[in-house]
This record gives structure tokens, C-alpha cells and sequence, in this order.
């Protein structure tokens, strides 16, 4: 129960995907551009990438079940406060409460996952709650497509505070769901933090995270814009990235448990790099099967390589410490989401007045491909050499 209830949790949250395909539409309300708008996902990335890891500290304490609950919860009350938002800023302030709740489950989630099985099946139990998490990314846009079309923006957020607020009831009423910890915690140290096998696991989430973020905040405006695609179709083809991501994530952790992590990890970023290099050389004539190859690779890289990545974050901590590794992980992989939309934001922009949109969405992806390209070459590192400082 523990591992479907993670991930039913990070699936719900995930649907924050629908968000990205209903950006223009939000641009066009507020009078903003990408650059504005962008600020409607750093609020919320950046916030959840710091609640996770206090979320997982607090779960060696508490036992991650009844942090992961209280996330669900906060997240719900966030969904119905939207409502009555009527400003940008009053939306960018909810968007930080949504993030603390976000972060509480994503960080949370991992320890369920760990804490419940056995070494030798973290990989699949891990690939589960990826399937979930990446099922969440891939419904998202799809859904958020139908609720731009038919109900306008707010809808993206409103629609889903009755999700979380089942998934909060049966997060109480599950048997054994909400128990605490059991475990002798000891507060992680920064010696914890910095030895190699920890740091190159947070670096290659970093990068990675920080590469794929040029989809999620530029093709929307490419689909809708440049390819003159409905909110609806372009969720629909905007929905592959996740959908590759979900498919792959249960083989990825099956793969991490029999051969080891080295290689699925540097498959995954090597297919992302060629997702993200296709995705750079479209244009507005592209043939539609061309978008949809270019952002499937980057989703079937991602999926491959996220699930052994979080395999070796879990593996570098022991049980006491599950919570805090599950949110380094996420910590990792939000801040890279962050700074990532940051660096691409200012290159997109810095090339849009002076050479129009489709140069400056070239230049993102070949900078986002560089970054990815960089994360490949640190998977290679001889595993001798970080795991000697376990």
C-alpha cells in the first residue's frame, strides 16, 4: 500500500503539468510575456525543490507517512484558494503555497517507497512511483488543454483540489499509511552531503532537470504560436515528453536492479541530448511527426535515466536516513527545473528582439542539449571513484 499510495501522490501532484500548456493563455490574461510568465513556475519549483528536502529530514523524525499526508491536504486548501485569486501576484502567492505542499509529498515520497521493500526491489519500487509521476506530467497538459478550451485557466488549478482531497482521505483511512517512523534518526551532516556518490548523483539530476526544462517552458509557446495549434492539440502532442518519461520509468528500475545504474543512467542522458538537438532544429514548417519524435526522445531519455539516478540517491543513505535522501533528490532535480528556466528564459530572450522567435528557441535548445550533453559525460565517471567516498 505504501508504494501505490506514493504513487498516486506524486501523480496527482505531477498534474501541474497542465499548467504549462495554459502559460500563453495566462500570458495573454495578466499582459505578460514568456519572460513574466515564467515566474508562474520558478514560484512554484523553486519552493517545492527547498520544502522537500526539510520535508525528508522531518520524515526521519516522523515517519514519512504523516508528512506525505499533510501535503496532500495543504495542497488541496492551495487548489481552492485559486478561486478567489484576481491578480498575477495574488496567483504567484498561491503558487508558493502550492509549491510547500508539493515539496511535502515529493519529498516525502521516495521513503514510502524505500522504507517498505527491500534493497534488492528499490529500483522497481522506485520505476512504480516514476510510472506515477511520469503518468501525472503526461495526463497533465491533455487536461490542461480540455480546461483551457472549455473553461479558461483557472480551471488548471481548480479542477484539482478534489483530487487531492480524496487522495488526503485515503491517505488517512489507509491501513498502516500513517504511521511514523520506527528508526533511530540521525540528523544528516554536511559530511553526508558532500561525499562523491551523494554529489554526482544531485549534479546529474541538476543538469538533466535544468536541460528538459526548455520543453516545459518554451514548446508550449512553439505548439500554440509558431505551429498554430489549439490549446487542446497542443496538449495532446505536448503530452508525449511525460508519456515517453512513464513508459520508461518501470523498465528503467527493473534495469537498475539487475545490471546496476552506470549505463541506464548514461542511455537515458544520451537520449535526451538527441530529443532536445531534434527539438532545437524545428521550425514552423517541421512536420508534425518530426515534434512529436523530438519530444518523445526527451521524455524516453529522461524516464530512463530518473529512476537509476533516484536509485543511487537512495543507496547513498542509510534507512534512518531515507526521508532526507528522497528530498535531496528532488531538491536536485527542482533546482536544476529552477535555474534551468532562469538560463533558458534569459537566452530565449537575449535572441527574440534581434533575430525573432525561432532563432532564440534554436539557441535555448542547443544550450539546453550542451547541458545535457555535460550530465552524459559525468554519468561515464568510473563508479570506483564515487563510490569510494560512501
Amino acid at each position: 500500500m505504501p508504494v501505490l499510495l506514493a504513487a498516486l501522490g506524486v501523480f496527482a501532484v505531477s498534474l501541474d503539468s497542465a499548467i504549462n500548456i495554459a502559460l500563453p493563455a495566462m500570458a495573454g490574461a495578466f499582459g505578460v510575456g514568456p519572460a513574466t510568465i515564467r515566474w508562474i513556475i520558478i514560484c512554484y519549483v523553486l519552493t517545492y525543490a527547498l520544502t522537500a528536502f526539510a520535508a525528508g529530514i522531518l520524515a526521519d523524525r516522523l515517519g514519512p507517512a504523516p508528512v506525505f499526508t499533510a501535503g496532500l491536504w495543504l495542497s488541496c486548501a492551495a487548489f481552492a484558494a485559486y478561486a478567489a485569486a484576481s491578480s498575477f501576484g495574488a496567483v504567484l502567492a498561491l503558487r508558493v503555497a502550492q509549491g510547500i505542499g508539493g515539496g511535502l509529498v515529493y519529498g516525502t515520497a521516495p521513503a514510502l517507497v524505500t522504507l517498505s521493500l527491500p534493497r534488492d526491489r528499490h529500483g522497481r519500487g522506485l520505476g512504480l512511483m516514476s510510472l506515477g509521476l511520469g503518468a501525472g506530467l503526461a495526463v497533465g497538459p491533455v487536461l490542461g488543454g480540455i480546461l483551457v478550451d472549455g473553461l479558461g485557466w483557472l480551471a488548471v488549478f481548480v479542477a484539482r483540489a478534489p483530487v487531492m482531497g480524496a487522495l488526503g482521505l485515503l491517505a488517512l483511512l489507509a491501513p498502516g499509511a500513517a504511521r511514523g517512523g520506527g528508526l533511530v534518526s540521525r540528523i544528516v551532516a554536511s559530511r553526508d552531503l558532500l561525499r562523491p556518490s551523494v554529489l554526482k548523483a544531485a549534479a546529474l539530476a541538476f543538469l538533466s532537470n535544468h536541460a528538459q526544462f526548455a520543453v516545459w517552458l518554451l514548446v508550449p509557446f512553439f505548439l500554440v504560436r509558431a505551429l498554430g495549434l489549439s490549446p487542446t492539440a497542443g496538449g495532446f502532442l505536448f503530452m508525449l515528453t511525460p508519456l515517453g518519461t512513464a513508459m520508461a520509468a518501470p523498465a528503467s528500475g527493473w534495469a537498475a536492479d539487475r545490471f546496476g545504474t552506470r549505463w541506464p543512467l548514461v542511455i537515458g542522458l544520451l537520449v535526451e541530448v538527441g530529443g532536445l538537438w531534434t527539438i532545437g532544429g524545428l521550425t514552423a514548417e517541421s512536420p508534425l511527426p518530426l515534434v512529436a519524435a523530438g519530444l518523445a526522445l526527451v521524455g524516453l531519455g529522461v524516464g530512463i535515466f530518473q529512476v537509476p539516478n533516484l536509485t543511487e540517491m537512495m543507496a547513498a543513505f542509510p534507512p534512518a536516513q531515507q526521508g532526507a535522501a528522497g528530498g535531496l533528490a528532488f531538491l536536485s532535480r527542482t533546482v536544476g527545473s529552477a535555474v534551468g528556466v532562469q538560463v533558458t528564459a534569459m537566452i530565449f530572450e537575449s535572441r527574440l528582439a534581434p533575430d525573432g522567435f525561432i532563432t532564440a528557441f534554436h539557441t535555448a535548445f542547443v544550450a539546453a542539449a550542451a547541458a545535457c550533453g555535460a550530465a552524459a559525460l559525468l554519468a561515464l565517471t568510473p563508479a570506483a571513484w564515487y563510490k569510494s567516498g560512501r
